[in-house]
């Protein structure tokens, strides 16, 4: 249960660290469209979200706010432990922006329990931000969860290849950012990867070669190499 006025004083936090000349960037600078949008950076989002603490009810009344920020501060207050695949299912099929849907994706979605198990269907979604937030979330699994074996990725880069020929600009770069990510892991997945966009880069298709050539600059790059062992 939502605590009385706990909504109202978020809401008047972000109101209080809106910034306009930040909110009119979001389109021109990062291809942002959020009508809704104060205006509140994300170091501000941040001090907010540490004032109010773990709280999955406010977080829930944010994201029914329908406000960019306040969805966007949904992901930092959420409570991974509460949050379920219908509650998953139902906030992606709001994402309207990749602001949001790459917010919730790492920083709340990626912690819950059911997370690797929606991946493969959202990749096989069609629509253009349901497709990204498959793709987004099993960046962020690759970035984040140590625990998730090899296989478990091996099977879901064979299902982000199957994207690879979307050329929706938020979806191929979803696609070489998820292939990037699970190339960081460790040198196992990385020589997958690398074979995977080889073969991309051999494609007919021009959306697959321009993720092949953005993820092979990307992961044979020294740092990341080094960080892999190789």
């Amino acid at each position: 249960m939502l605590a009385p006025d706990r909504l109202g004083t978020a809401l008047e936090a972000l109101h209080a660290a809106a910034d306009a000349d930040f909110r009119d960037s979001l389109g021109p600078r990062y291809g942002i469209v959020a009508p809704t949008a104060l205006g509140v950076p994300m170091a501000a989002l941040k001090a907010i979200a540490r004032t109010l603490g773990r709280d999955h009810a406010l977080a829930q009344a944010l994201w029914e706010s329908g406000i960019y920020e306040a969805r966007l501060l949904a992901s930092l207050v959420g409570d991974p432990a509460q949050v379920t695949p219908g509650l998953m299912d139902a906030w992606r099929a709001g994402f309207d922006n990749w602001g949001v849907c790459d917010t919730l994706c790492f920083n709340l979605f990626d912690k819950a329990a059911d997370a690797p198990a929606m991946v493969a269907p959202w990749i096989a979604l069609n629509a253009e931000f349901g497709r990204r937030a498959g793709l987004a979330l099993l960046a962020c699994l690759a970035l984040h969860d140590r625990k998730l074996k090899d296989d478990w990725f091996r099977e879901q880069l064979a299902m982000a290849q199957t994207a690879a020929s979307d050329s929706r600009h938020l979806v191929k770069k979803s696609v070489s950012w998820a292939l990037r990510s699970v190339a960081h892991r460790n040198a196992t997945l990385h020589g997958e990867v690398v074979a995977m966009a080889e073969r991309l880069a051999a494609s007919d298709d021009r959306t697959a070669r321009w993720i092949a050539a953005d993820v092979l600059r990307d992961i044979r790059r020294p740092n990341v190499l080094k960080k892999i062992g190789l």
